[in-house]
């Protein structure tokens, strides 16, 4: 990084060393050695446990520079720090204002996130500030900008926080494409990643650095063609753009991909994680733990500051509700999750970090790096899903290395607690099991390469060549880029007669533009990869005094939004749970739903949100299956755990780590067939699907199937049980890897599921845009429009870019194929098929997931406890 100036002897400045001594903290070796690496201009990635200072870390290269910069040296955007959410990005801002102000450093901070005004917006291009907080949608926006080259022409340091998290989604793809855009544009750029929780090291290592070129990047340097050691490519025409005569060399020895350095921290104190044990009963099934609530709320009484961590948007609000209804003493509680309101949330924020709140009821918006000094305790209700996740919420407590971070696991169903055991040894062995690194997506390449339209023409060779610098992308062929130029060109070979659809044009110096301002609009528009169901704002209007029913609209503050498919199910004197109210529906204008307060004593439905439901974790799940085989260690478990498996054992059998258990049985004029891959509610879901085509072929008639986390149940109109004690080979054949193959194709032919997730494809790639200019499309309009485009794709261009796009993101998302072809290779030969003249104790968690409807709160669990209550009679009588 240039203009640093040369530490002190001890490693630091003066003014920076004093700073430290007045607070009693020395610099820790990786801040020195991140400070180090910095100033030689190189990249690197600090792995570190929570509370070590990996943010201090990683701004210290950045405010020593800076600092070295006098008033009067010209001044531009010299850092910009990248974080997963925005109150990370906001909470960081304000922790640095303190040695800024305390060192009295002439340095300029600020944030810009989607809830950025749009007049501070647009300052930010014109007077950037030194040091630029972000989001990865918003980085995009900018190096899409006219201004973009002279935006970050002095960038010196970027800084990816919480890295871990944003490289196993597509914003992690769009991340790499805007990154490698950086270093083009500022070729001296340093990339400091910063991690707490990462498996696989050099992964990250590699995304942090422009990865080396292949040789038919090499296309626009062409040597003379009779040098020794090359050969001559011909020039082609391809999907819209035309290829120079390149001459490739000879391919030399590979040194291996290039990557940043590695600052690994040890050490830290280990957590203080506990499972919760209130000493009541928990049931089979259910996520609520609403039995939990009173000693949750008991918990809040005894610390000073305590995060509450759900999985689900629903269970926040639930969460808040009931915890509010406990709350005798008025504890000042309060409820954070993506649909509130942008100002109720910042609220929040500002007064958990002022120390006013006792407890804070969240999801994911507050997982990562959130420094709140006071949080004494960390509460996640329901099952952790992942080791990584658990131990990254666990640090939101006490945020110091040298203390340990206190938390409870508060499971909602027995078999939540072996998930909960299985993730507290995983915690104590510090094991880690964040996802594998992805290939990038071509829908997000897409977006990207209009963006590029966008800033600037750009020359395709020259674009390629940076876009296989991003790691996701490092393996793309000249070929692919040009399917992707084409798409964005022209919408592909069956869309190309509709103007509508082309994006770019390509003008006779061989350059290709955005097509007209209005395009590049609808880009800013609509960048990004989230794609949520579409919203409306919830708006807590004034009654018409005398005029029962009656709102004034478009009157009162916004309290956030919910799910427009959830606000058309409603009737005018419905009520609903929202941002901890229990309102009143007062009807719909134009993009608004007008709300009122209802009164005391309401049952309300809740909100039923699409997103955020984790799937447990192939490590977890293994761990799970360990429990359950090894009775040596169900002594560790809680006492009505071990009970349920002994019943289990002795009315049926357990299966081995690598087994998979098979039973069959009759009821009520059905049979059934159930199976315990513990694989995650998404493979059990697609091996549901291809069980019953496989049954339906041999005559069984299914009738239907459900899933969990833990087990898949389906019921048939003929004895399965009875084909399988014929047939010995039938259950092998069941259960065969070749289910991956036709099967599966010709039922992705076929699923609602595939339009769906072309309808997300086709939004992230810009064919169908949410958002124009004055105007707003709803969800239902999107619909359509995705739905008539796929029918006709699928008929005149089936491997059109997107409908392969969306064939990649069902096999590795929606449908988990890769874990489920592990499984079925997993139990080749070790399938244990357990026929039954009723149902097992371990059949009934699964079989309460058949028929359930969407009850709200003890209602809900009034019905499951009932419907438990007969299937464990009948189990076990």
């Amino acid at each position: 990084m240039p203009d640093l100036p040369r530490p002190a002897a001890e490693g630091l400045p003066t003014r920076f060393a004093e700073w430290f001594a007045t607070r009693g903290w020395e610099a820790r070796a990786h801040q020195l050695d991140l400070l180090r690496l910095a100033g030689s201009g190189r990249s690197a990635l600090l792995v570190a446990p929570t509370g070590a200072g990996k943010t201090l870390a990683g701004f210290l290269p950045s405010l020593v520079a800076l600092a070295g910069n006098g008033p009067g040296k010209a001044r531009g955007l010299h850092t910009l720090y990248v974080s997963p959410l925005k109150a990370l990005a906001v909470d960081i801002a304000r922790n640095l204002e303190a040695p800024i102000a305390e060192m009295g450093l002439d340095i300029r901070v600020e944030t810009r996130t989607g809830d950025t005004p749009a007049h501070k917006r647009t300052r930010q291009i014109a007077r950037p500030p030194d040091i630029l907080l972000t989001t990865p949608e918003q980085l995009s926006l900018l190096i899409a900008h006219r201004e973009a080259a002279d935006l970050f022409g002095r960038l010196r340091c970027v800084v990816l926080d919480e890295l871990h998290a944003l490289v196993t989604s597509k914003r992690g793809d769009l991340l790499s494409l805007a990154l490698a855009r950086l270093h083009r544009l500022s070729p001296d750029l340093t990339a400091l990643g910063l991690s707490a929780t990462v498996r696989e090291p050099d992964e990250l290592r590699r995304y942090l650095v422009p990865q080396a070129r292949p040789a038919e990047a090499e296309a626009h340097e062409t040597p003379e063609p009779d040098s020794p050691g090359t050969r001559r490519r011909e020039g082609t025409r391809r999907g819209g753009t035309r290829r120079a005569e390149a001459v490739i060399p000879a391919p030399a020895p590979d040194p291996g991909p290039p990557m940043a350095e590695l600052v690994v921290v040890r050490g830290g104190a280990a957590a203080d994680l506990r499972m919760l044990d209130t000493g009541l009963r928990l049931p089979l099934a259910g996520h609520t733990a609403w039995q939990s609530m009173p000693a949750i709320y008991d918990l809040i009484r005894q610390h000073r500051t305590v995060l509450v961590f759900v999985n689900t948007r629903l269970q926040a609000e639930y969460t808040f509700q009931e915890l509010w209804r406990l709350n005798d003493d008025v504890l000042p509680i309060a409820l954070h999750h993506g649909s509130l309101d942008a100002t109720q949330r910042r609220r929040v924020e500002a007064a958990m970090a002022a120390g006013q709140l006792r407890a804070i009821v969240c999801t994911a918006t507050l997982d990562l790096g959130i420094d709140w000094g006071d949080v004494d305790l960390v509460i996640n209700i329901g099952a952790p899903k992942g080791a990584s996740r658990i131990m990254q919420r666990i640090g939101r407590a006490n945020h110091r290395m040298d203390e340990p971070s206190k938390a409870y696991l508060v499971p909602g169903n027995r078999f939540e607690m072996l998930e909960c055991q299985a993730a507290l040894d995983a915690v104590e062995a510090a094991a880690q099991d964040t996802p594998d690194a992805r290939l990038g997506a071509p829908d997000v390449l897409a977006q990207h390469v209009l963006g590029m339209a966008c800033a600037d023409a750009f020359d395709p060779l020259r674009l390629y060549e940076e876009i296989v610098s991003a790691a996701p992308y490092a393996g793309l062929t000249w070929e692919a880029f040009e399917q992707v130029v084409d798409y964005v060109a022209t919408g592909g070979y069956a869309l190309r007669a509709y103007e509508r659809f082309a994006k770019i044009l390509r003008g006779p110096d061989g350059l290709w533009r955005v097509r007209d301002a209005r395009v590049a609009q609808q880009y800013r528009m609509n960048v990004g990869t989230i794609i949520e169901a579409t919203k409306v704002k919830v708006r807590l209007a004034r009654a018409l005094r005398g005029r029962p029913g009656s709102v004034l609209p478009k009157t009162g503050r916004v309290l956030g939004e919910i799910e427009e498919d959830f606000a058309e199910t409603l009737t005018v004197g419905d009520t609903f749970l929202f941002a901890g109210e229990v309102l009143r529906f007062e009807g719909l204008a134009e993009d608004e739903a007008m709300v009122t307060k209802a009164g005391p004593g309401t049952d309300p439905a809740i909100p039923s949100y699409a997103g955020a439901k984790f799937p447990l974790s192939t490590f977890l799940a293994a761990r799970v299956r360990a429990l359950i085989a090894d009775p040596f260690e169900w002594d560790r478990l809680p006492r009505q755990v071990s009970d349920y498996l002994l019943q289990q054992r002795s009315r049926s059998i357990l299966p081995g780590p690598r087994d998979l258990l098979v039973e069959t049985f009759p009821r009520g004029g059905r049979f059934y067939l159930t199976a315990f891959p513990f694989e995650g509610r998404l493979a059990h879901q697609t091996l549901g699907m291809l069980l019953t085509r496989r049954l339906e072929r041999a005559r069984l008639r299914p009738l239907g199937f459900a899933a969990n986390d833990y087990g898949i149940a389906i019921w048939t109109g003929r004895d399965v049980g009875e084909r399988i004690g014929f047939e010995p080979g039938f259950l092998a054949e069941l259960f065969a890897q070749d289910m991956l193959g036709d099967d599966l194709e010709a039922w992705l032919d076929e699923s609602a599921m595939m339009k769906r997730t072309f309808r997300q494809c086709a939004v992230i790639a810009g064919l169908i845009e949410r958002r124009y200019p004055g105007q707003k499309k709803t969800g239902r309009q999107v619909t359509i429009s995705t739905d008539l485009i796929y029918d006709v794709l699928r008929k005149h261009q089936p491997d059109h870019l997107l409908l392969r796009a969306a064939r990649q993101d069902a096999a590795t998302g929606l449908l988990d194929v890769k874990r489920l072809g592990m499984m079925l290779q997993r139990i080749q030969g070790r399938i244990i098929h357990k026929a039954l003249d009723r149902v097992s104790p371990l059949s009934v968690s699964v079989m309460l997931e058949i028929g359930r409807e969407r009850v709200y709160g003890e209602g809900a669990d009034e019905i499951l406890a009932e419907a438990e209550a007969l299937l464990l009679e009948e189990a076990l009588s």
